[in-house]
Formats: C-alpha cells, structure tokens, sequence
C-alpha cells in the first residue's frame, strides 16, 4: 500500500490542543516570572522553539522503528538513569539532572516514554497472556525497573507516575485484584494515620465479617478470612513504623498538614497556603492577565514550574481555570479515542500509555495545587517551566500521533 504523508493523516484536533496548551502555559510562565532576573520566560521560549524541530524528527522517523527498537531505547533510557549516581547534578536535594553548560537535562522525563515503548512491545507479542503469573512479573519488572532507579534520586513524585502502568495492565488483562490490592493498601495507609491502628483492624475486620457471610455458603473459607485479616493487621501495625521511620521529615508535615494533623501555614504549609489563596482571589472571571496580586508579589513559591495553575486560576478565574481543564480532558479523550480504533496492539496499548501518564500528572498536580493531595513535585504537562518536561511529554504525545498516521499503512 502507498504511504501517505503524515500531514494528511496527522490527528489535528490533537495537534491543535497541544499547542494551545503550550501557548498558554508559556503566557502563564510569563506573568509568574515577569519580576524574575533568571530569565524564566526567555529560557521556556527557547525550549518551545526546540520542540518544533524535535517534532519533525518523531514523525519524520518510520513508525515502525518505535516498535522494532523499543527495547534498545528502554535500554538506553535506564542507563541514563543509572548514570545519574555517577555524573547527575544534585540541586535541592535531588541528583535528578545531567548538566549541560548552563541547562540541565532530566533523564526521566523521557523514561516515561521510553517505558511505555518497552511495555507496548511486550504486550503486543502473540504470546503474552497476564493470566499467566511468570509474564505478570516480566510486565511489572518493566515497570518497576525506572521506578527503582528514580526513588533514589529522591524523585518520588516521577516514580509515582509509574502507578498508570497498573491500570494500562489492567486494561490488556492483568487479574484485577492487582488493582483492589493498591487501593486498598492506600486505604488502609491513610485510615491509619488518621485513626488508630486498633481502630481499623476492627473495621477490617468488620467488613470481613459481612464478605464472609454475604457471599455463597460455598465460597467462604474461615481460614482465608483468617490469613487476610492476619496480613491487613500486620500491615496496619507496620505503617506508624514506615512513616516515622522510611519517610523524611518533609513528607511526613506534608501528610500531616494533609490530613489536617498539623497547621503550618509559615513553614511546610506556605506553598499550599498560599496557591489556595491565589486561586481563590481569582473569582469567576480572574484579576486579568499580569494583574495577579499573589502572582506579581512572589507569594507562591515554585509558581512557574509545579505550582503554575495558582497563575491560571488568579488571573483567568474559574472561567479560565476551566477552559484549561477541558482543554486537557479533551486531549486526554481523544487519546483514548483514537487508542481504541488502532490497528495493532503495540499501537494500541502505547496510546492508553500516553493518556494515563498525561492524566497522572494533571490529576496529582492540580491536585497538589488546591491541596487535596500533598506537594511532591509534579509538573503540569505543556504548562509548567522547564525543557526536560515540554520535550518528553512533546515526544510521549507526538510517537502516538506518528503512529496514528501511520495506521492507514497497517494491515
């Protein structure tokens, strides 16, 4: 079959909400930065400016050679990881970055797609059924592999990310009790801290109780409720341990101002106050553009990289704030729309991969930003500061767009 040219083929509705997401957050980055020396919004001008050659080479690239050699580049990707150790750059406490003259790099914003190349692939081979416990562990250990090497760093808010791929897995036929374990195991985490650990062992146990007698007669095994509820009361009395033990000082206020423990609206609390407070002030329809009070006097700190909704929602209001969501949404759908009318599985899973690490990030970060969830460093994709973040989440969106055109070549 003759190839026909990506331009014609090239889904454009998504072409055109990724670029207004960009405009926008670089108009954002410009107000929150404008009093800045460092040269903020001169840097993201440039970094955009990059994506647009950078975009050229994905499509210019045969869409098959994303699949015949997503292992290599999940190799590579891991290796740079790995380096970090040896020549990353530490800043803020993090060894996250490869410097580069006067920029630095961040190797896991492109793990994240060269991860969901590598599970893409291995999903798609005939052979592959989740069913099976040995090929569960294959597909989790290229999941759990970045994820090893970026907690370290401390990056936890990237490894977090990696949570998706569950959900992906899921998707393509992983037994869903993967799925009620994490979240229940959350949930138990967090009843914990709140109540004494007493407290939900008893409920555990409650809800044991009408399982056991709500299901078939034949169903219920005394000794399988017994063993559950002898691991939920271990886990339960080992999570004060971890928290106090595992977790550092920062993350344990954070959880507690969370969880409304603790109040320090002057010191571990001030972001979330303060991002809280400039979004509110913005009303229905905001301040105006580079009229943000909050903004302008450097209330928030970080607002041009994580925190770069309180920009969104102090001078364009709730009226802007929900353009910039439904723009999203609308990426986020239409992703999985046209996921789901692919060719071919490898093409197929990649695109539930793209959504859900877009999704991800959206989700924690806007939540993070009206405080519902705690800071851990997770950028806003095509809207937050910085070159490592536009370009991965440029290459994760634009390998699938690629693809895509690229299905009318598929038998």
């Amino acid at each position: 079959m003759k190839n026909q040219s990506v331009k014609n083929n090239i889904d454009w509705i998504s072409v055109f909400i990724y670029i207004s997401l960009v405009v926008l957050g670089w108009l954002n980055i410009y107000s929150s930065s404008l009093l800045s020396t460092e040269g903020t919004y001169q840097k993201q001008l440039i970094f955009i400016g990059c994506t647009i050659p950078l975009i050229f080479v994905v499509l210019f690239v045969d869409g098959k050679f994303y699949e015949k050699y997503a292992s290599i580049i999940f190799g590579v990707s891991l290796l740079s990881l790995l380096g970090l150790f040896v020549f990353g750059k530490t800043i803020a406490g993090q060894r996250c970055w490869y410097a580069i003259g006067s920029f630095t790099l961040q190797p896991s914003e492109f793990a994240k797609a060269a991860t969901s190349l590598a599970l893409a692939k291995y999903l798609s081979d005939t052979q592959i059924n989740l069913k099976d416990v040995n090929r569960q562990i294959q597909a989790l250990a290229i999941v759990f592999l970045p994820v090893l090497l970026i907690l370290p760093q401390p990056d936890p808010g990237s490894a977090l990310i990696y949570s998706i791929f569950i959900v992906v897995l899921y998707r393509e036929g992983l037994p869903s009790w993967y799925v009620w374990t994490g979240f229940i195991t959350i949930l138990l985490f967090v009843l914990t801290l709140v109540l004494e650990p007493y407290a939900v062992i008893l409920i555990a146990l409650g809800v044991l109780i009408i399982l056991h007698f709500k299901g078939r007669a034949v169903d219920r095994n005394i000794l399988l409720s017994g063993i559950l509820l002898a691991v939920i009361s271990a886990f339960v009395l080992s999570v004060d341990y971890v928290f106090d033990n595992i977790f550092k000082q920062h993350h344990r206020d954070r959880f507690n101002i969370l969880l409304g423990k603790t109040v320090d609206m002057k010191g571990i609390g001030y972001n979330t106050n303060q991002s809280e407070i400039a979004i509110g002030s913005g009303g229905w329809i905001g301040k105006g553009f580079l009229e943000g009070t909050q903004t302008k006097g450097g209330f928030v700190p970080e607002q041009h990289t994580d925190y770069i909704f309180t920009t969104v929602g102090e001078e364009w209001g709730f009226v802007g704030s929900l353009v910039v969501i439904a723009l999203f949404v609308g990426l986020f759908l239409r992703v999985i729309y046209l996921a789901e009318r692919q060719k071919t599985k490898f093409s197929r899973v990649y695109g539930y991969c793209v959504a859900g690490i877009l999704f991800t990030h959206f989700f924690v970060n806007i939540a993070m930003v009206i405080g519902i969830f705690p800071t851990i460093g997770v950028p806003l994709p095509f809207f937050s500061y910085g070159g490592s973040g536009l370009w991965g989440f440029t290459i994760l969106l634009f390998i699938f767009l690629k693809m895509d055109a690229n299905k009318v070549n598929e038998w």
